[in-house]
């Protein structure tokens, strides 16, 4: 299982001081922990944050050797750089199983798609599942070979989940379907009505020759 090490916190240290050291400041709570302000190695986060994400638990580790199971809950990303700059960890009760939010990995191949020109539908990119913080998955994998027909589905309760992990959402529900691209019908060019123009043409030339004509006929004013 993924860990950091935690030190506590200086709060005379301003958050820019802590980062200016290598360090990214922290904070962890629980129902049974009282916030504590911590700090940690800016690098070793970024790369448990990558691997874990939001869904795996992580062992908090502190200098007098307690650990702490825990989610990352939130990180603060700085808007130009993108970098975190400060993290909230969730401590989670002994004893007690989690529910979260856990991507889904679409893998394999279609043949609804590569042979019918059906269209991959995934219509949830994420489940919500129930388990022991040590046998939270990581992620749920979807197997989209199982579309073979233009109407095959792929439901909650098809999907293999490791032992001890709960569906918390209702098996029926939709996690990928097909859907038929429409076909695009070209409209004809509409026919242009020639004698209209021509008439068009002629009933102006007829006004342009009456003016020229009335124009000849005018008197000169004295």
């Amino acid at each position: 299982m993924l860990s950091l090490t935690i030190e506590k916190r200086d709060l005379k240290l301003t958050p820019e001081k802590v980062r200016a050291t290598g360090f990214m400041p922290a904070v962890y709570y629980g129902p049974k922990e009282a916030s504590t302000a911590v700090s940690i190695n800016a690098k070793e986060f970024g790369k448990v944050w990558k691997k874990a994400g939001e869904s795996s638990v992580i062992i908090l580790k502190d200098a007098a050797g307690a650990e702490h199971e825990a989610l990352i809950h939130e990180v603060d990303i700085h808007p130009l750089s993108g970098e975190p700059r400060h993290a909230d960890f969730y401590v989670i009760e002994k004893g007690k199983k989690v529910e979260v939010s856990v991507p889904l990995i679409f893998s394999g191949v279609s043949s609804a798609v590569k042979d019918k020109a059906g269209i991959l539908v995934k219509v949830h990119r994420e489940i919500e599942v129930e388990a022991a913080p040590r046998d939270l998955p990581h992620d749920v994998t979807v197997d989209i070979s199982k579309l073979v027909e233009l109407t095959d589905v792929i439901k909650a309760g098809d999907l293999v989940l490791p032992k001890g992990v709960e569906l918390k959402i209702g098996a029926d529900e939709v996690v990928a379907s097909i859907a038929v691209a429409k076909e695009e019908v070209e409209e004809a060019p509409t026919a242009i009505d020639m004698s209209a123009i021509e008439v068009e043409k002629k009933g102006k030339a007829e006004v342009e020759g009456e003016a020229a004509a009335g124009d000849a006929k005018a008197p000169e004013k004295k």
